[in-house]
């Protein structure tokens, strides 16, 4: 499987119980955070919110 690396690097601030939260969620589930919130991203609507700022 040819993997494609990361094009731009962020860093984000969590609160302590925000941490803890995707810590655990990554325990339970054995997935990196990376990958948890590459997910997350991927699943935002933004064609969604493309149309309904064009709208205002």
């Amino acid at each position: 499987m040819n993997k494609r690396w990361a094009v731009k690097r962020i860093t984000i601030n969590l609160t302590s119980n925000e941490a803890e939260k995707l810590e655990k969620y990554c325990t339970v589930t054995g997935r990196p955070a990376t990958d948890v919130i590459r997910e997350l991203i991927r699943s935002l609507k933004t064609a969604e919110i493309e149309k309904d700022s064009r709208e205002v």
